[in-house]
């Protein structure tokens, strides 16, 4: 499994009248800390892009347990457990940082497609350095 922590503060634009994270939020989060957790792999999503990969989104859940408020500092903790083959599934779980508090959970699964929109193998590169992280 290959995981990554991505810390954030929540901002009074992120809030919704009742002062909790409006819930398409989350999703905005996981992006962000998926693509922290991938540069820290050495996987650049624009390099992947330039090799004629892209990796839309095809499924994406959000389960909500309690909602962070403003001013809440949170931590997306981003995970890969598994190799892609064609599909890669990035599961995400949302704490509280003062209390450790789980707050959300959800995953996104991405597909592997060429510039035209047909499916494709993942990028060997990604599968080697995911592989290694995996691994050890």
């Amino acid at each position: 499994m290959v995981q990554y922590d991505y810390h954030t503060k929540i901002y009074y634009k992120d809030i919704d009248q009742m002062g909790v994270v409006y819930y398409a939020r989350y999703f905005e989060y996981f992006e962000q800390a998926r693509t922290e957790l991938l540069n820290g792999l050495g996987i650049i999503l624009t390099d992947i892009e330039d090799e004629g990969f892209f990796l839309p989104v095809v499924s994406a859940t959000c389960d909500y347990k309690k909602g962070a408020r403003f001013e809440d500092e949170i931590i997306v903790r981003t995970m890969i457990k598994d190799l892609p083959r064609a599909r890669m599934k990035i599961e995400y779980e949302v704490y509280r940082k003062k209390d450790n508090q789980l707050l959300v959970t959800g995953y996104t699964i991405h597909g592997f497609i060429d510039k035209e929109g047909k499916p494709k193998r993942p990028p060997k590169a990604l599968v080697e350095k995911l592989s290694s992280a995996i691994t050890g």
